[in-house]
């Protein structure tokens, strides 16, 4: 696991442990975890923890090949309860098929995009959960990962236990993928340059997330932008967020014509992301250089 990064107001620099957990470099050299801002559930009367479930969320379109066997690998992962496919206006048979194979479906009567699947998932969680009992963890997954989705577990643990608000998956390479990086490049230097935090892999749309976190971030960006505006937002607001390889198989674009469209839309999803977070920045530097007079 990488230990990434809280705010850059600690000055602190992510590493990575020989041992896989995660580690944060504190300005006495020392090694530390991090420590989420997320509050932990409380503790039960006679001071045992309240166990804390996992709800995984598959925005999917036109998945009807694949999503059978994504839910049903979900449902085996440690502490999943709830395995909620939000069908964002397929055409093909991905409802039905996603529930036969053990999910809840809802369903948006046309393609409305990724940002606003992971939205009403979401809110549909909010609702079955309990009020006395803690809120939901939220693994957001793709309908294509098929059998492999089981490998997403490991993005649970750190969020779990308090050593973050938010985990992202660290994928394999990809056997076809056609990309040259420079989506990723631009994400990766606009989440540096506004929180101080290189990520790896900064488009990574495999995540684990408190309640609290997700709705901080919340609207979330449109389109292919929703991640790097999800992890700009969370670290500007004291987040803690760590990255975890995971065994991940998907479906990557590839180099045809179909692909370079994909990575356009891409690119200026990502730019609209940034370039809006931008400007909020400097409205509220604005406002408080005002204020402060």
């Amino acid at each position: 696991m990488n230990a990434d990064h809280r705010s850059t107001e600690s000055g602190k620099n992510p590493t990575t442990g020989t041992t896989g957990e995660a580690v944060g470099v504190p300005a006495n050299g020392t090694h530390a975890l991090p420590v989420a801002k997320t509050p932990r559930p409380a503790l039960l009367p006679g001071g045992g923890k309240q166990k804390q479930r996992v709800a995984v969320i598959i925005p999917a379109k036109d998945e009807a090949r694949r999503i059978a066997a994504t839910v049903r690998a979900a449902k085996a992962i440690p502490h999943v309860d709830l395995v909620l496919v939000v069908d964002d206006g397929s055409e093909d048979s991905t409802q039905h098929v996603a529930r036969e194979a053990g999910a809840v479906v809802v369903r948006h009567s046309h393609n409305r995009g990724k940002a606003a699947a992971m939205e009403t998932g979401a809110a549909v969680v909010a609702m079955r959960d309990v009020a006395d009992r803690p809120a939901r963890l939220l693994l957001f997954i793709d309908g294509d990962l098929g059998e492999t989705a089981v490998n997403t577990a490991p993005l649970v643990d750190p969020v779990l236990n308090g050593a973050a608000d938010m985990s992202i998956a660290l994928l394999p390479p990809q056997p076809g993928a056609g990309g040259r990086g420079i989506v990723v490049g631009a994400a990766r230097r606009a989440i540096q340059s506004m929180t101080g935090w290189t990520p790896t892999q900064p488009l990574s749309g495999m995540r684990c997330l408190t309640r609290e976190a997700f709705e901080a971030a919340t609207p979330l960006a449109r389109g292919w932008g929703v991640e790097t505006g999800l992890t700009i937002d969370l670290l500007r607001k004291g987040y803690v967020a760590v990255e975890v390889p995971c065994d991940l198989r998907h479906r990557p674009s590839g180099s045809d014509l179909k692909g370079q469209i994909h990575r356009a839309n891409q690119y200026r999803d990502v730019q609209l992301a940034v370039g809006a977070r931008r400007m909020r920045s400097a409205i509220d530097a604005l406002s408080g250089s005002k204020h402060s007079r």
